[in-house]
């Protein structure tokens, strides 16, 4: 690491080439990013502090700027800034902190800046590892609906799928090459966005097996065997429900164990492995990075922490 003799708001456009190049950023995320930041900028400017260096910063700084959002920062309705709001300028300023580490310009290490919490915020639920093994195994295999319920929680686990985009799958758009290979596919998500979501080598396992099974000519990937009709018909996400209900109860899981909480998982997985917010939002075909940011709760000493306990170095069968 070096020090700089440069100010910090120096670095603003080196910060947002640096999202636009390294991160990939589009404009408008740049554009958001230099709004939150500004806010920053001005409250150093405000407090004769716009010459400060990047090593200068300290905990304090960042206290009481944190204070400054909170009882002097006020919206166009003259009411305070909400706590999601504050996060967003507090995001932005990690995201400078980051850049700095990244350049190895001595500076405050960003997670030292802590989001603020809203006491309506809501609790991520998830699963560590060693719940998932316990409920991966529950489905029994031995026949066909088991062989089908195992590939759906596969499927959701390793996508991070939402149950609405996982039942309108079809068999078509699953083509397994090798049972060594791990599959891209593109799908259309909420608000009509496309992202692509990966199948593990596992997911794909449990999915040829499933398919080995199928001599229907429904398209729908997954379909319910008790059609009274003895038709095949695709499988409806308050189905998809249910099974997940049963199977967490057979589990001894808690029982608000949803396809939800199963997307909540993929996420938190790839966090404790360290992946960054940002790749996880492309992930999870989040619009705004502040639906993502519900997984700052769970980072950091705590999830670390649940990892190493229930994890350690084992891989589900």
């Amino acid at each position: 690491m070096k020090t700089s003799n440069r100010s910090i708001p120096s670095y603003l456009n080196d910060f947002l080439d640096w999202l636009e190049i390294e991160k990939g950023l589009a404009s408008k995320s740049q554009e958001s990013y230099a709004r939150f930041l500004k806010k920053f900028l001005d409250w150093l400017k405000q407090n004769k502090l716009e010459n400060l260096k990047a090593h200068e910063l300290s905990p304090d700084h960042i206290w009481q700027y944190r204070v400054f959002l909170s009882r002097q920062c006020f919206n166009k309705s003259g009411q305070p800034l909400k706590k999601t709001t504050q996060n967003y300028y507090l995001i932005a300023l990690r995201s400078l902190l980051d850049y700095f580490a990244e350049k190895d310009i001595l500076s405050l290490p960003a997670e030292k800046i802590k989001l603020a919490r809203d006491k309506g915020d809501k609790q991520v639920r998830f699963l560590v590892l060693e719940q998932l093994d316990k409920l991966f195994k529950t489905p029994d295999t031995s026949k066909i609906p088991g062989l089908r319920d195992r590939a759906i929680l596969e499927t959701l686990f390793s996508t991070g799928m939402r149950i609405s985009e996982l039942t309108i799958l079809n068999k078509d758009q699953i083509k397994i090459k090798s049972r060594t290979e791990e599959l891209e596919l593109s799908i259309i998500g909420k608000g009509g966005r496309m992202r692509t979501v990966y199948f593990s080598e596992r997911a794909l396992l449990w999915l040829n097996k499933y398919l080995e099974t199928r001599k229907d000519k429904e398209k729908a990937l997954f379909i319910n065997y008790r059609s009274k009709k003895n038709t095949p018909k695709r499988l409806t996400p308050r189905s998809i429900e249910k099974l997940m209900k049963k199977y967490a109860m057979m589990a001894g899981l808690p029982l608000n164990t949803t396809p939800h909480v199963m997307r909540h998982s993929f996420a938190s997985d790839l966090l404790a492995k360290g992946v960054d917010l940002r790749t996880i939002q492309e992930f999870l075909g989040h619009k705004n990075i502040a639906a993502t940011q519900i997984y700052t709760h769970i980072t950091n000493k705590q999830l670390k922490e649940i990892h190493q306990k229930y994890h350690g170095g084992r891989k589900i069968r």
